[in-house]
């Protein structure tokens, strides 16, 4: 319901402001026309509110850790990291937007897809700035589909790539033998091992995430990418895997009645033995999360044979953040080699990174070959093998919409 609204409200906002969203591509902040050096020195001793999503331990760990102590001893820059969901960061700045408030408490957002593709036509973030950043033009392949666009939609330097995800499916390998090798597949798991499986309800990022992968097994990539997005066509497109969710439903934890809200839910579920399988946006992060306890020993990952939905998160600068100087500096240290080595690494975060290989030095590359993935991590070639785009970002909201319709609830 939260996601709906700040939607509506980002919706009813941009019809006002669309003028301004629009010309705002040819406005500067006074920040961007400052060199690189000033702007260091202006972020120098501040504060930078990181907002986003915290409900992973290993992420959060390597935010408020390694990034923390590394902005601190650099450029005496204090990490203040607030953990919030995106509907409610959205709403926030709506909440500015419409109240002409030109200072904000917000620095720092991580975002992608939908909510990306809102938040900028609703004209509620700053930018361009991309290009400003060192590192970005350094390190990253400008002209890369997953840096110029976040889920079909351009990006256009208003947001800069944090690092990537891939869906993969999780399971307890002294408990599990055979993992499904698609969406038949894992019909008949949950069949044989009813209660022993479940996701998240969409619009968790995850759940959400599952039931792309099910449409593409069941309908195919092309006739959901090209699909219009409204409701009652994409509706008809992606039914198959709608009755294929329904076939599934009396098989799952609860008969189906009752999904987990969150991705951090099923996977407390999952250490407690209640499921068999969990799920995941980063391929990485077994090792580190069988270590602190959030995972069980034994813990593998799988992918279907047809591929599973990837994408790159990205960060992005509100309109009315206080300190752009300090977002800035924090963005360009992430996209460092030593920032993006110590996310990939999967007792820091395991995060895929972002960086183009053939824009690192032969020792450069030398720092990522030299990490050790760790025992149920699928490696990175053969994930990029199977790695299928992600949709056009208007069209995640009606299929959730349609999923809450179809899907929850004693039916």
């Amino acid at each position: 319901m939260k996601k709906i609204l700040a939607l509506f409200m980002i919706f009813i906002l941009s019809l006002g402001s669309f003028g301004c969203s629009q010309k705002s591509k040819n406005t500067t902040d006074n920040v961007i026309n400052k060199d690189w050096n000033t702007i260091l020195k202006d972020a120098k001793g501040t504060t930078v509110n990181f907002y986003g999503w915290g409900g992973s331990e290993t992420t959060n760990k390597w935010i408020d850790g390694y990034l923390g102590k590394t902005l601190k001893d650099q450029y005496d820059i204090t990490l203040k990291r607030v953990p919030m969901n995106i509907e409610d960061i959205l709403n926030k700045l709506v909440g500015d937007k419409q109240a002409d408030n030109k200072k904000g408490t917000i620095d720092v957002v991580w975002i992608n897809g939908e909510n990306f593709y809102t938040a900028k036509q609703a004209g509620i973030l700053f930018g361009p700035f991309a290009e400003k950043l060192p590192n970005f033009n350094k390190y990253l392949n400008k002209d890369s589909i997953e840096v110029k666009s976040d889920f079909g939609y351009p990006v256009e330097g208003y947001e800069v790539p944090y690092g990537k995800a891939q869906f993969v499916m999780i399971y307890n390998g002294m408990k599990v033998s055979n993992t499904p090798s698609g969406a038949e597949e894992l019909l008949k798991f949950v069949k044989e091992n009813p209660g022993k499986f479940t996701y998240p309800a969409p619009p968790d990022f995850t759940g959400s995430a599952f039931v792309r992968n099910i449409i593409y097994e069941t309908v195919g990539y092309d006739k959901i990418a090209n699909a219009k997005a409204d409701k009652t066509s994409l509706e008809k497109v992606i039914q198959p895997a709608m009755d294929y969710l329904k076939q599934l439903k009396p098989y799952l934890w609860n008969k189906g009645k009752t999904y987990p809200a969150t991705i951090a839910q099923l996977d407390n579920m999952y250490a407690d033995n209640q499921l068999s399988m969990s799920m995941s946006y980063n391929p990485n992060s077994i090792p580190a999360k069988v270590k602190s306890g959030e995972y069980p020993k034994g813990t593998q990952s799988f992918i279907f044979d047809k591929g599973t939905v990837g994408n790159t998160h990205f960060l992005a600068i509100p309109f009315n953040s206080p300190n752009k100087a300090g977002a800035m500096a924090v963005i360009n240290t992430i996209i460092t080699v030593e920032a993006q080595t110590s996310k990939y690494n999967p007792e820091g975060w395991g995060d895929l990174p972002v960086l183009d290989n053939s824009k690192l030095s032969a020792e450069e590359r030398k720092k990522f070959e030299a990490i050790k993935l760790g025992e149920g991590v699928i490696p990175q070639e053969r994930l990029l093998k199977h790695r299928v785009p992600e949709v056009p970002s208007q069209l995640v909201p009606i299929i959730e919409k349609i999923w809450s319709e179809q899907i929850p609830g004693d039916k």
